[in-house]
């Protein structure tokens, strides 16, 4: 039998916790296997019951939730992160992603769409809400100080790499960028592997992020 994914909860909110652990603990493979008050707190929790995924808040006393993304995503195989809020803007989508986060969910999303999430970003999938990417499709690349280092940081790349990372931004699915780009999966998945490490990034959002920034769309 597969092994359930391990899920800690980082609320603030007692009764949060609470809901959050009554809809996923035992659903669809997932295991809720501690919670934590405050970002200090979760890097506690982490190190405690070693979670596959954290679901984050960010408005939080103390250490908040980007905070603890950005400290737990410096670590050796950190687990994924899904922000999960009640404050959609911008600024808070963004710098959840630049931590680190793999997903970005509101607090008012069914109880299935959040086991989804959890199951996708466990598989190394991204999952942001529909609103959320949207806006983030949408966005202009953020000043011209932004779009130079983003520039320099793509320059780094080879042609096939510089493919792979519009693809990504694109939205595809590694199958699906290997049948655009006439590769093995096992080949894109080496790419991404590649980019990750020579751009010093997390994860495929922070790809996508930097092909924004880079205006490779």
């Amino acid at each position: 039998m597969t092994a359930p994914i391990r899920v800690v909860i980082v609320d603030d909110d007692p009764l949060v916790r609470g809901m959050l652990t009554l809809m996923l603990d035992g659903a669809d493979g997932i295991a809720v296997v501690g919670e934590a008050a405050d970002g200090a707190t979760a890097i506690t929790a982490v190190d405690r019951h070693l979670p596959d995924v954290v679901l984050m808040d960010i408005r939080m006393p103390g250490v908040n939730g980007i905070t603890a993304t950005e400290r737990l995503r410096r670590r050796h195989r950190p687990p994924e992160i899904i922000v999960l809020t009640t404050f959609d803007t911008d600024e808070h989508v963004l710098r959840a992603l630049r931590a680190g986060a793999s997903g970005f969910l509101l607090k008012d999303t069914p109880p299935k769409q959040i086991s989804q999430a959890v199951r996708a970003v466990a598989a190394g999938n991204p999952m942001l809400s529909p609103g959320v990417t949207r806006r983030l499709m949408q966005r202009v690349a953020s000043g011209a100080e932004s779009y130079e280092r983003a520039h320099e940081r793509l320059a780094l790349l080879t042609p096939r790499e510089r493919d792979v990372v519009l693809a990504i931004a694109q939205g595809r699915s590694n199958a699906e960028i290997a049948s655009e780009l006439l590769m093995s999966v096992t080949t894109v998945k080496a790419h991404v592997s590649h980019i990750l490490t020579k751009l010093d990034l997390d994860n495929r959002t922070q790809i996508a992020l930097l092909a924004h920034d880079g205006r490779l769309l």
